[in-house]
């Protein structure tokens, strides 16, 4: 195939981009499928049990109280960019740069966890269909390849592709749920209150259950990434970002329960650390589908599991273009980053964002580690991280921002909102480092170097906002 000639425009293709497509931008990201077979396996045995799917709802509401404050700035604020240009406007443009750098890293070190779960399946499937044999690495290093050429083409044929999976990947996972809550749960019952009880949700390690949960979630905020391409974006953005939360918080706390309640309270725990410690996390969630829903959807949920995958890579490889096109437009970065081609894609943030993929990939694949119980969990954990750090400093500069003039918005949507979630998201990130030696195995060395390169990465961006700020000065002091 051969990619288009670019042009050295900047400009990215405006007005293309509506509710439903931005939403399933959103959605793909958060991969269903993948946060439920993927991450819950994870969250109910390293976390809280049988209680996980009430962290969904949990986590939900906080993401709703941020989502007000978010939005109700997005109103006013359309430039790309989302958290560096509503850090920047409230907190000044040297902390909007830091910032920049952290959504960065989270946004690439998620894609990144997402390859390792990816690559695993893929050659998984492989082995079963093909009777091949190929290394969980090789799958998550030529699909690099693949998305960084289909992102170059046409942002409008991610959309289109990722409406399809993302119908698909949600389809079999309600049609599993309301069968077995049409049935009454497994040998248990639906058990209301082993799931969804305050001292259920409080037990075990919930500070795992909450990074899974958050994780689940990740991306509802790029939907401000995408303003310069949406049509009105004053009014697009801020439905599609409620749209995202309520969607994902309830969807997945409800299947989640349901995957519960097939296996029973009392049991789940064991089935899901049987599927954890045999490196077939997603056995969890496709045992249960194959038995409600026949021997196909073993077949399928492998196949779509995969594809689920695929479609929140391209979403992330997406989100990070973008992210790179704005700081290069605004000379953080390098100009030619900025560049697009005659689809209006930016094509060398793509390929820079492909090389950073493959650098963070390759460490656990030269290493032999596993690459789900390691690069998926990790990162994942991570990313989750920087996000809610960036989700305080949003919500800070929210109420920064409207503190100089509420632009004629209501006072929770500019100050009681934004600060119930600061104070909540802060409380979350407590939660989270205290359980970050559970999710890492137990290793404090791992945990501590994992949370130190958020902190690296922002003072990085200290840094060169500090050195970008000095020759600004310097170049207007000479030219006057």
């Amino acid at each position: 195939m051969s990619l288009p000639t670019p042009d050295h425009g900047t400009a990215l293709r405006r007005g293309s981009l509506g509710v439903a497509a931005i939403v399933f931008f959103v959605l793909s990201a958060q991969s269903p499928l993948t946060g439920i077979a993927g991450a819950l396996p994870i969250a109910i045995t390293l976390g809280n049990g049988p209680a996980a799917p009430a962290t969904f709802l949990l986590v939900g509401v906080v993401m709703a109280l941020f989502a007000v404050g978010y939005i109700t700035m997005s109103r006013h604020v359309t430039d790309g960019g989302a958290f560096y240009t509503y850090i920047g406007r409230g907190l000044g443009t040297t902390t909007g740069t830091a910032s920049a750098f952290v959504a960065l890293f989270a946004y690439c070190t998620v894609q990144a966890a997402m390859y390792g779960l990816y690559g695993a399946t893929v050659s998984g499937l492989l082995a079963a269909y093909a009777g091949i044999s190929v290394p969980w690495w090789a799958c998550g290093l030529v699909t690099m390849v693949l998305v960084m050429a289909w992102a170059w083409l046409n942002i409008e044929i991610g959309a289109r592709a990722l409406a399809c999976l993302v119908g698909l990947e949600m389809g079999i996972l309600l049609v599993f749920a309301v069968i077995t809550f049409a049935r009454g749960g497994g040998p248990q019952g639906l058990d209301f209150g082993a799931t969804f009880g305050p001292s259920a949700v409080a037990s075990g390690a919930p500070g795992v259950a909450f990074t899974f949960a958050v994780a689940s979630m990740f991306g509802f905020e790029s939907t401000a990434l995408y303003a310069p391409e949406a049509r009105d974006p004053r009014r697009t953005i801020p439905r599609a970002t409620y749209l995202a939360v309520a969607v994902v918080a309830v969807f997945f706390a409800f299947v989640a329960w349901m995957v519960v309640s097939f296996y029973g309270s009392g049991s789940v725990v064991d089935a899901a650390g049987q599927a954890v410690g045999a490196g077939e996390a997603s056995g969890l969630v496709a045992g249960a589908i194959q038995a409600t829903l026949g021997g196909w959807a073993a077949h399928a949920v492998g196949i779509i599991l995969a594809t689920s995958l695929l479609a929140g890579i391209l979403a992330f490889h997406n989100a990070i273009n973008r992210y790179l096109h704005s700081l290069a437009e605004n000379t953080v970065l390098p100009r030619r980053l900025a560049w697009t081609n005659r689809h209006g894609s930016p094509y060398l943030a793509g390929v820079a964002s492909t090389v950073v993929a493959a650098a963070l990939v390759v460490p656990f694949a030269a290493r032999g580690m596993d690459p789900v119980l390691t690069l998926f969990s990790w990162f994942g954990g991570v990313s989750v991280v920087g996000l809610l750090v960036l989700y305080v400093l949003t919500s800070v500069s929210v109420l920064a921002w409207f503190r100089r003039d509420r632009r004629g918005e209501s006072t929770w949507h500019t100050r009681y909102s934004p600060a119930l979630a600061a104070v909540l998201i802060l409380a979350g990130i407590v939660l989270l480092i205290v359980n970050f030696g559970t999710l890492t195995g137990g290793s404090g060395a791992t945990a501590a170097a994992l949370l130190a390169s958020v902190a690296a990465v922002f003072a990085l961006g200290l840094v060169v906002a500090l050195v970008q700020r000095r020759r600004s000065t310097a170049a207007v002091a000479l030219a006057s």
